[in-house]
């Protein structure tokens, strides 16, 4: 086994930005792994009855996540060995940290996994380079049921025209605030659906009246550019450009520089702190802010940061404009021997019952909402019964999924907080940042 930090639904390039050489090497190591995908299929034309010594077939599957993660992954998968005696698992996870350097590393070996983890920043990078397993076949001759999933989360999975993987995991943004601050304060909680400018004026009267910002100042945030992007009828992506102008951008960063300067934000140095992905540091548990732009299944794990009160709700704006987010997917590597068992597999862990429960929402909301309902009726967890809630509510406003992020999603992630912090520290204007951050993101995705 390998070590593990605390377990989240959230992506491991969540947990820190790549620099240019490494994901560059990475994306050496994928492409070297592609080019010996041939050779792989060769080997796999004999057949998928290939086994080992004692008579298994051997399926090998790599996720990150923690020890928790682990002990729940590793019960639901001793479940399809006992259904499926003929099946063995070699089993292998790590902590978030480094995760897709191994993956590549092993794929590039020629040691790829037959079932792997991978998110929504490298599923078009691994699926445009033919390293995922096309499996619209497998759906759509009833090989993997996706007919108890929304719609628009199985779709998430899709990659020029293909289902490079299947979302295990359903989340969406969350706007998370102190309850406990504003009740001390008789002041009103924020409400879904209220717009932008609405909600910059509640949190600048929150700054006036507890002398604690208003909000966090999300310009750095990826999530809550394209949730705002696409109230504006555009996007973060189109086919294989951008969405998005730099007037559009330029617009964005006016938007949080006119609140920083009405005080509805704290200043650059504590924005700073709360740019940083960990939940340790999201401003909201640290008492830096009133407000945090995170995922909303990420509420659990805020919970444990505080003893206040908090309470989620959708991104300012028609909440229409958020969708049914993989929090993760897993995807077969296009090499494997034992595909058809692979794919068994995912069917089983997405949609058997027992194995739905023994899960949980470690990964998020599970998929099949059959299966969610019924985990839903076993959580105990006031945080957890809070993000179901919300997610529930908000699913019958969840506007059609945008299309999978393309290849160096990751690094226009970091872009971002790079030029968003630049106009945060007033060492670039709004329209010098947006320019230069469209010409970053230009070259990230070519």
């Amino acid at each position: 086994m390998h070590p593990a930090t605390s377990p989240t639904a959230d992506a491991p390039a969540a947990r820190g930005h790549r620099t240019a050489p490494r994901r560059a090497g990475l994306l050496r190591r994928l492409t070297a792994a592609v080019l010996a995908v041939p050779l792989v299929l060769g080997a796999a034309a004999c057949g998928d009855d290939d086994a080992g010594s004692d008579g298994k077939i051997e399926i090998s599957i790599f996720w990150w996540g923690g020890d928790a993660r682990a002990k729940l992954t590793e019960e639901a998968l001793a479940l399809y060995e006992s259904k499926n005696p003929n099946v063995r698992f070699k089993k292998t996870w790590q902590a978030n940290q480094g995760y897709f350097d191994k993956l590549a590393t092993l794929t590039a070996g020629g040691d790829a996994p037959d079932i792997f983890q991978i998110d929504d920043n490298f599923l078009t990078e691994y699926a445009s380079r033919n390293a995922t397993l096309d499996l619209m076949p497998y759906k759509n001759e009833g090989k993997l049921d996706l007919s108890k999933f929304p719609e628009s989360l199985w779709q998430y999975g899709v990659v020029d025209g293909k289902l490079a993987g299947v979302a295990f995991g359903e989340n969406t943004q969350g706007l998370v605030y102190n309850k406990s601050l504003l009740a001390k304060h008789n002041l009103p909680e924020p409400k879904t659906g209220m717009s932008w400018e609405e909600f910059i004026a509640w949190a600048e009267n929150v700054s006036k009246t507890t002398k604690i910002p208003g909000t966090m100042d999300p310009s750095a945030d990826y999530k809550a550019l394209w949730v705002w992007l696409r109230q504006q009828g555009k996007d973060l992506y189109k086919g294989k450009d951008l969405g998005f102008t730099v007037e559009d951008v330029t617009r964005w960063f006016e938007l949080w520089k006119g609140a920083r300067d009405r005080g509805a934000t704290p200043t650059a140095d504590v924005i700073h702190e709360g740019n940083a992905t960990d939940i340790t540091k999201q401003l909201v548990v640290t008492g830096k802010a009133a407000t945090s732009f995170v995922w909303a299944n990420q509420m659990p794990e805020l919970k444990k940061n505080t003893t206040d009160e908090l309470g989620v709700i959708a991104y300012p704006g028609d909440p229409s404009a958020q969708w049914a987010r993989a929090s993760m997917y897993f995807s077969v590597f296009r090499g494997s021997k034992h595909a058809d068992v692979a794919v068994d597999v995912i069917n089983f862990l997405a949609n058997d019952p027992e194995a739905g429960k023994i899960l949980g929402t470690d990964r998020g909301l599970p998929s099949n909402l059959e299966i969610r309902k019924a985990v839903e009726e076993t959580v105990t967890d006031p945080a957890m019964k809070l993000s179901i809630q919300v997610e529930n509510e908000l699913g019958a406003k969840f506007g059609p999924s945008p299309q999978v992020p393309l290849k160096g999603h990751s690094k226009v992630r970091s872009e971002l907080v790079k030029f968003a912090e630049e106009v945060q520290y007033g060492r670039q204007t709004p329209a010098q940042a947006a320019a230069a951050f469209v010409e970053a993101c230009k070259a990230a995705i070519a």
